[in-house]
Formats: structure tokens, C-alpha cells, sequence
């Protein structure tokens, strides 16, 4: 009997609440584009019928009305920037932390660790304090001027490089000390072995940290709001709630699914073309 509930009954149990699970999401998504192509009155009236006539002219009214145009681009500059940042920052020190045999290499990946267990909730006064430190700072003592997108740029890199590192080294671990053998062999220092041989063997989990980075942080609204509330500072997540703050006024709310689509969307697109090999590259160091 123990051996049919472990064996059989629990595996399928769990596989079929997880293929449910997906197709909830997908129907889900799917409704919210549905809804972006209607009119107000349809969207309460006919919620799960398909639009007599797509309004397309929908997204055009969200993207006027939340003033998206600023917002994508300081979306796009952040997450390209951050993520970039983040693994030429992360991949340098996964690796000596991954080749290092030191005492003090083990410790240090677990205090990279402990950085994934701190709930980002449990440290926004510090955040807010430190904001405010550095804008005054700045702008009495050294520039002049300070811009707050710079200030959630580096707490976007410095929140994100505990889960890029922890990653990282393990994806490290699992290649195989000859090929630094063979660039040795051929003069290379440590520095180019790096840069010449490491790198492009570990492309498949650079490329991992790079796209899940890439999704946190074009999602990224909690610090968005707290660092930069401006409405030039704003980014999509930011705007989208500004638009939902206008719309329940205007009862637009075939805009308002329309702003939801044009921010989830483009990272749904993302996963779909790059969802095996980020697969890939989090087994990779597992299976090796």
C-alpha cells in the first residue's frame, strides 16, 4: 500500500496539480489578451467571449495615457545595464570562489547564500535611508545633480548578485580543471584563461543568470516606487499601477489589460525562446 501511494498515486497526483497549474497560467495569460482587444463595456459584460471587433487602438490609448514612452526606456536602459552588470561582476567572482582552495572560499559562498533568505521587505527603511543619503550627497558635496534611476541601478545590481554568484559557482564547479590546464600549457595567465577559455565554455549559464536577471528586473516595482516615484523616473511596473490609479476613474479598462500585455508579454516571449537553455544552464552544473 506505501509503495502504491510513493511510487504511483503521489507522482501522478503532483504531475497532474502541476500541468493544471500551467494551463491555469496559460489561460489566464491568454484572457488578459483577450480582454487588452476590448472595450469597457465588453470587458464587464462579456468576459470570457471573444471581441466582436479587436480594438487595437487600445494599446495605443495606455501606452499615451501611463506615459509608457519614458517608462520603456528606463525599463530597457535599467534591466540591459543591470544584468549586464550583474554577471560581469558575478562570473569573475563565481569562478575564483568555485577554483579557490581556501578556507575561506566555503564560508563565502554560503554568506552569498544567506543574501537569498533576507526578504527585500525586511530592509526598505535602510534603502529609503541610504537613497536619501547619496541623492543629498551628491548634489551638495560632489556633482550637483544626482538622478535616482542611478540609485536603483546599483541597489538592482547589489540585491541581485547574491542569487547570480550562488548560481554561478556551482555552474564553475562542474567544468573540468584540464581545459585551464591546456590555456596554461599555452601561456595563458589566469586573467585570459579567464576571459578566452572560461567564458565561452560557460556560456549556457552566463546565459541563465543574463535572461532570469533580466526578467527580475524589468518586473522590478517594489524599489522602483521606493528610489525612483518621479514620473520621469518610472518604469513599466511603475507605470502600469499609475495607469491602473487613472483608469478605474476613466473606466478604460480594455487600456488597462493592454498595459498589462504590453509588460508581461515581452518577457512571456523571452522565456518561450530561451526557456530550455535557461533549463540547461541551472541542471548543468547537477548533472556534470
Amino acid at each position: 500500500m506505501r509503495r502504491l501511494i510513493g511510487d504511483i498515486l503521489l507522482p501522478r497526483a503532483t504531475a497532474i496539480a502541476l500541468w493544471a497549474w500551467v494551463a491555469f497560467n496559460l489561460a489566464l495569460i491568454g484572457w488578459v489578451g483577450i480582454q487588452s482587444l476590448k472595450d469597457s463595456r465588453d470587458v464587464w459584460l462579456h468576459p470570457f467571449a471573444l471581441p466582436e471587433t479587436p480594438r487595437w487602438d487600445n494599446f495605443g490609448s495606455a501606452w499615451q495615457a501611463a506615459e509608457f514612452s519614458a517608462a520603456a526606456l528606463n525599463s530597457v536602459v535599467l534591466t540591459v545595464f543591470g544584468s549586464v552588470l550583474i554577471v560581469g561582476v558575478a562570473a569573475p567572482a563565481a569562478y575564483v570562489l568555485a577554483r579557490s582552495s581556501r578556507r575561506v572560499a566555503g564560508p563565502t559562498i554560503n554568506y552569498f547564500a544567506m543574501g537569498l533568505s533576507i526578504p527585500l521587505q525586511t530592509i526598505l527603511v535602510p534603502i529609503v535611508v541610504v537613497k536619501l543619503s547619496v541623492y543629498s550627497f551628491m548634489e551638495d558635496w560632489v556633482t550637483g545633480w544626482w538622478d535616482n534611476r542611478i540609485t536603483l541601478l546599483v541597489f538592482q545590481v547589489a540585491l541581485s548578485i547574491p542569487f547570480a554568484v550562488f548560481v554561478l559557482t556551482g555552474y564553475m564547479r562542474s567544468l573540468p580543471h584540464e581545459i585551464e590546464e591546456a590555456a596554461e600549457i599555452d601561456g595563458a595567465g589566469p586573467l585570459r584563461a579567464f576571459v578566452q577559455v572560461i567564458m565561452p565554455v560557460a556560456r549556457p549559464g552566463l546565459t541563465t543568470v543574463f535572461v532570469l536577471n533580466v526578467m527580475g528586473l524589468w518586473n522590478e516595482t517594489l524599489l522602483a516606487l521606493l528610489i525612483a516615484p518621479l514620473p520621469e523616473e518610472r518604469n513599466l511596473p511603475a507605470a502600469l499601477l499609475g495607469l491602473y490609479s487613472s483608469m478605474q476613474y476613466s473606466s478604460d479598462w480594455g487600456g488597462m489589460f493592454a498595459g498589462i500585455v504590453i509588460l508581461v508579454y515581452p518577457m512571456i516571449v523571452l522565456y518561450l525562446w530561451l526557456g530550455r537553455r535557461i533549463v540547461d544552464g541551472m541542471t548543468a552544473g547537477i548533472s556534470r
